[in-house]
């Protein structure tokens, strides 16, 4: 997800956008059983604690789903809620809240990179002891599933991206369309000091002394409903968004991030996009599924960033079926 806050997108930007990256005391009932059991665990894996809940009946040979939330800082917690029951009645779903996020510890030597992310996954693959995983991903944790899945793909027995981040040149000019279409007044902001006019650039300058925060949820949200919706689940989960890890990948990586070991990720793939999803941008998604060897697009016609809120019914049956095709 790329983080829907301001704050957070303004030093940083983008993903499953919305809030949650919490650091709570371990649960007294969190599972400390076999790391597969069903339940809540909290395990040191690379050198950080972090937290994961297992769901779902499957037969054991069949692949567990690795959900990966978005954010960059949200948590698991949602989608869980939202989706984990028309999931978990044919696969075993692992909601994993990532290092900084949600119920998982933020690293006392701040280590935050996509690296990091990912070698938290291969070490949390190892935990669990399984062969191969398909990786569940939305928004900034389609970042985080590409990227494994080009490092691992012998693990991977399937990816699916929902709404994911893969080019930020991309998701920043499908910003600045809309802020031209939505406030074309604010576009005559003067050059900085540095000079940079990129895309990015000019949307930060425009957004200044306006409310930049209505306008991210613009992109992000066919209706007012569907925000109201996803605020109040989010509001339940009682977690939030520190912006830590946010901060950071945009400082260091994001900002022009680009995804481009597409030949590597030898799985097969379905990338699910709305269409009113302004906050990556349907190009994006588009050019990402045409880059993939063995993928397949779907476009939700009556969504914006979050399909599996906005259609709920059409998102579990198509994940479903890829599910149902996949080892």
């Amino acid at each position: 997800m790329l983080s829907s806050r301001l704050g957070l997108l303004a030093c940083a930007v983008v993903c499953a956008l919305v809030t949650a990256c919490a650091h709570h005391v371990p649960r007294s009932d969190t599972h400390s059983g076999p790391p597969l059991a069903p339940g809540e665990h909290q395990r040191i894996v690379n050198g950080v604690r972090l937290y994961y809940r297992i769901a779902g009946e499957a037969p054991a040979e069949r692949a567990p789903v690795l959900f990966l939330h978005g954010g960059p800082g949200h948590n698991s917690y949602s989608f869980a809620r939202l989706m984990g029951p028309h999931l978990e009645k044919g696969r075993r779903m692992v909601y994993l809240d990532q290092r900084g996020c949600g119920r998982s510890e933020r690293p006392w030597d701040t280590r935050y990179s996509l690296e990091v992310l990912v070698a938290d996954l291969e070490a949390l693959r190892q935990e669990l002891g399984v062969e191969r995983w398909v990786l569940l991903s939305h928004s900034f944790g389609g970042t985080l599933a590409l990227e494994y899945a080009a490092r691992y793909p012998e693990r991977v027995a399937g990816l699916v991206v929902v709404s994911g981040f893969s080019d930020a040149e991309s998701t920043f000019a499908t910003w600045k369309r809309e802020l031209e279409r939505l406030h074309p007044e604010r576009m005559t902001a003067p050059a900085s000091d540095t000079g940079d006019n990129s895309d990015y650039a000019q949307v930060m300058r425009a957004l200044r002394g306006m409310d930049g925060q209505r306008f991210f949820d613009q992109l992000q949200f066919r209706s007012p409903m569907y925000q109201q919706m996803q605020e109040a689940v989010d509001a339940e989960s009682g977690l939030r968004n520190t912006g830590e890890l946010s901060r950071t990948l945009f400082a260091t990586e994001l900002l022009h991030y680009r995804f481009s070991a597409a030949a590597r990720v030898t799985a097969p793939v379905l990338v699910i996009g709305g269409r009113y999803d302004h906050s990556v941008g349907m190009e994006s998604m588009q050019a990402l599924a045409s880059s993939l060897p063995h993928a397949t697009f779907l476009e939700y016609e009556q969504s914006g960033h979050y399909p599996y809120l906005e259609e709920s019914e059409r998102f579990a049956y198509d994940v479903n079926q890829f599910l149902s095709s996949l080892p």
